[in-house]
């Protein structure tokens, strides 16, 4: 019979497998609602749909490990004894994975005292001597004596389990040099590290080739051991046992008892209604499209192909929109919005900035909406799009702009599932209906490849996607706590009808200065590195970090930095650091050259983003941010410094536009610090703001047992970096860093604060220690913020959580109460029907064109809705602006 014709039988080392798959992907990116971990599951049935899929395997088997105990740790109880403790999170993986496999109906195989290599062995002799062409998957190297004409070894790269290397005993022979049956006894001489083995010292796999294939065999090596010369052959006369050990606890047992028959393990029919239930509880959904699909299975498991949810039932089909138009689309609309009060989903296909096709749904029916300018067949589509009725979106703020450049008023955005989802998981990945249609109802939308010059797929249609997130808003709401959905619809809904605004009017920005200063720049920076060539008597790139590298730490003799995979860093941070403990000229000016070059790459991307109207329309990323904080892109207009003469000279070229006569700039002083006395409750800050002393010389003066008055510049410097740290997480070796102190005066800076401001210290413990028994932190006004990995073994990750678990409350408050101000200011400026208004938002600063007569008016209402966004137990301090450019108005 040729190898063609015989059947396949496949069996597999689960633990292995599973723990390969557990390192290979990040555990943060697979887990369920409830916090179950699935990475290890969610690899390992991968690679075995492509094992179903490539090798269409006839009969299956999993062995698993029942523990580390064996008839080998009996006989020599260090038998994998340097294994670590199995991670908490792999915990509880393996038998959920076993359900899933059961629900496949793949045969699990575990026997007391035998370890899974020990029943895969018996099985690939058993499958061998009845005619089956047998394939092991494993990443224990000790399977590759079971390797010959019949059976193929699969092993696992280091990359994890995705990429499985093919075996077979000439595969064994160029990588080992050896006949399989040999590799034991390399093993044995050089020993097994991850099973606590010690070999012979001095021998590694190069020698004990050597040996074997000049003596045959390790009983051929050691009694030949007398001729073998030099420091190696001493060692391995005195350490002979420690290869008899090994051979004989690596020596895979092939007559184990089993409980089944290989004909038993033939594959049968999935369980498609177990397996749906299952998968739902691991929350896989495109898994369950890629098993039936492997399977040969209907997405619906009848063959149809027809959509099927995480939870088992058939997806509901979309309805097949209706195209309406006059009395029968009014008809419809005012039936639809009486039948579903809650709201309607509604999707606007976007084209160059305008609508190209709308579509509206409830969760039964569609409508498309063809719209165009002027015609009056859709008068009752656009009479329901200005009317206060609710309307459900995803991704509304592009599709918001694109109706209002077409001139269409629009009110009663009511829902964004695609800000309900960053809420939910603000690190999450779901960016994109698709995305979160896959993760809430378990479905596939279906996309467009955009890489694709003719689309394989046809995207779905506005009705479509409008029927979608219908279904998900309920989804999404079910998931959400009472306080975050308070801040969706009262925080984040309103801000992002503000937001789509502030994107369409944009700020006027000067192209002559711009093309100036970026002129300015280039010299500057051609002169810097000439300069700095001169030092070293040569040209580098000063933008390679291997040639700096050379030139640093060879050419100089620079003490190193910290070490990388390329080196040693050469980044900002450490060569600003290098510079201050051991100055350079050419050091100095390569940091000069890199701000130079920094900021010309700024003036250069804002000053290709000025539009046909003199305007730069920067996009506010509403959801760009773990905290909540509103992020700019395209230009980034929060990153253009403040504090250097360049970065002046950039905000110099934001301009009040034609028709007004000044802007006004209003920031919130000290904000995160404020938040920090509210939320501690400490008495001393909370005297400091209400006083209205300046803060840090107020806090100065108490450390350091002196007069405010008598708090000198270097004393304010010290106690700003520590209040602004300590929110940070920063440890006293961090603040000795950052003011270039001892750690002794730092240490005892801190002692000095905490003794006069406890309730500080007192509020921080508490953060970290609640958000570890909640797993998430919580803002003034309900903001969630997860923190899984507060519980992470990892000390790194936890470490980092928990900086960040300090300072989300605050950060996160601060967001809200800024949005909370441009929403109240939008809205007053509106009924007030003043002319001036909002351009930007940057930080905890908001910028305003005024017209003509409005100064007074705006000012008091900015003050006024600022000041009054939030009731703290210390005011909240504006600083307002006045000035032709932007940092004029700087205040």
């Amino acid at each position: 019979m040729s190898d063609n014709e015989k059947p396949t039988l496949l069996v597999i080392d689960g633990h292995s497998l599973a723990f390969r798959a557990f390192y290979a992907l990040p555990v943060d990116s697979f887990s369920t609602k409830d916090g179950q971990h699935t990475n290890a599951i969610h690899g390992f049935l991968a690679m075995l749909i492509n094992l179903i899929r490539d090798h269409k395997p006839t009969h299956i088997a999993v062995a698993f490990d029942i523990s580390r105990f064996s008839f080998r740790t009996r006989e020599y109880p260090e038998y994998k004894g340097t294994r670590g403790e199995t991670p908490p999170e792999f915990i509880g993986q393996v038998p959920l994975l076993q359900d899933a496999l059961a629900a496949m109906n793949i045969t699990t195989i575990s026997i007391e005292d035998y370890e899974a290599d020990d029943i895969l062995a018996t099985l690939s002799v058993q499958g061998r001597e009845q005619g089956y062409r047998v394939l092991v998957v494993s990443g224990d190297r000790d399977t590759i004596q079971l390797v010959n004409d019949d059976v193929t070894l699969l092993y696992p790269s280091r990359m994890g389990v995705s990429d499985l290397t093919m075996y077979d005993a000439a595969k064994v022979m160029e990588r080992y040099g050896i006949q399989p049956h040999q590799y034991p006894e390399v093993a044995a001489l050089v020993g097994e590290t991850s099973d606590n083995l010690p070999g012979v010292p001095k021998v590694g796999e190069k020698t004990a080739v050597k040996w074997l294939n000049l003596y045959g065999s390790l009983d051929g090596i050691l009694e030949n051991a007398d001729k073998i010369t030099g420091k190696v052959g001493e060692s391995l006369r005195e350490h002979k046992e420690n290869a008899i050990r090994n051979r004989k606890l690596n020596h895979l047992l092939t007559d184990v008892e089993l409980p089944v028959t290989i004909a038993s393990l033939e594959k049968k029919p999935i369980d498609e209604q177990a397996v749906r239930e299952i998968f739902a509880r691991l929350e896989f959904r495109t898994m369950l499209d890629r098993l039936f699909k492997a399977e040969g299975i209907g997405e619906n498991g009848d063959g149809s192909g027809a959509t099927t949810t995480a939870t088992g039932a058939a997806a509901e089909t979309a309805p097949t929109p209706q195209n309406l138009l006059d009395e029968e689309l009014g008809a419809w609309l005012t039936r639809a919005v009486a039948a579903h009060p809650d709201g309607l989903g509604f999707t606007v296909d976007v084209l160059d900035g305008k609508p190209a096709g709308m579509g509206i749904s409830t969760p039964t029916e569609s409508v498309s909406v063809a719209w165009q300018p002027g015609r009056a067949d859709y008068a009752p589509f656009e009479e329901w799009l200005a009317s206060p009725a609710a309307k459900l979106m995803t991704d509304a703020k592009r599709q918001l702009k694109a109706l209002k450049n077409a001139g269409l008023p629009f009110a009663g955005i009511a829902y964004d599932t695609h800000i309900a989802g960053w809420l939910l998981r603000p690190s999450g990945q779901e960016k994109t209906l698709s995305d979160l249609v896959s993760r809430y109802l378990g479905e596939t939308l279906p996309v467009s490849d955009p890489n694709q010059l003719v689309p394989v797929n046809e995207p779905a249609s506005a009705p479509v996607e409008a029927w979608y997130t219908v279904r998900l808003v309920d989804a999404l709401n079910d998931a959400l706590d009472p306080g975050s959905l308070h801040v969706l619809t009262s925080i984040e809904i309103p801000t992002l009808l503000t937001l789509v605004d502030i994107e369409l009017r944009g700020v006027t920005v000067n192209h002559a200065q711009l093309t100036e200063l970026s002129a300015e720049l280039a010299a500057k920076a051609a002169d810097l590195a000439s300069r700095a060539y001169a030092i070293i008597g040569h040209e580098v790139n000063l933008g390679s970090p291997k040639q700096l590298q050379e030139v640093l730490f060879n050419e100089l003799d620079m003490p190193k930095t910290r070490a990388n995979k390329t080196g040693y860093s050469t980044d900002a941070g450490a060569l600003a650091d290098l510079q201050a403990s051991n100055p350079h000229p050419f050091l100095g000016l390569l940091l000069e050259h890199r701000d130079a070059t920094k900021l010309r790459q700024i003036v250069e991307t804002v000053d290709k983003s000025i539009a046909s109207d003199g305007r730069v329309h920067t996009s506010y990323v509403q959801t760009g941010t773990t905290t909540g904080r509103i992020s700019s892109t395209d230009p980034n207009l929060q990153n253009i410094p403040v504090r250097t003469e360049e970065g002046r000279r950039i905000r110099e070229s934001f301009e009040a536009g034609a028709g007004y006569e000044t802007l006004l700039t209003a920031d919130y002083s000290q904000i995160e610090m404020r938040i920090m006395a509210h939320l501690s409750g400490d008495e001393g800050l909370i005297e400091a703001f209400r006083s209205g002393e300046d803060l840090h010389r107020f806090v100065g003066a108490r450390i350091f047992g002196v007069a405010p008055a008598d708090v000198t510049n270097e004393m304010r410097t010290k106690v700003k970096a520590m209040s602004y740290g300590l929110a940070y997480g920063l440890s006293a070796f961090g603040l000795s860093k950052q003011l270039r102190i001892d750690s002794s005066e730092a240490k005892k800076l801190m002692t000095d604060y905490f003794a006069r401001f406890g309730a500080v210290r007192d509020y921080l413990r508490n953060v970290v220690e609640q958000a570890v028994d909640d797993g998430y932190t919580t803002t003034i006004f309900g903001r969630r913020r997860p923190f899984p990995d507060l519980k992470s073994p990892n000390r790194v990750l936890r470490d980092n959580a928990q900086r960040a678990a300090l300072n989300a409350p605050i950060q996160g408050s601060a967001a809200d109460i800024m949005k909370i101000a441009m929403v109240n200011i939008e809205a007053d400026v509106a009924s007030r029907k003043l002319g001036s208004r909002m351009l930007m938002q940057v930080h905890d600063e908001l910028i305003f064109e005024v017209v003509p007569g409005e100064w007074d008016a705006l000012e008091a209402i900015v003050r006024n809705r600022m000041a009054n966004a939030a009731e703290l137990a210390v005011p909240l301090d504006v600083q307002v602006g006045r000035g032709h450019n932007w940092d004029a108005a700087a205040h």
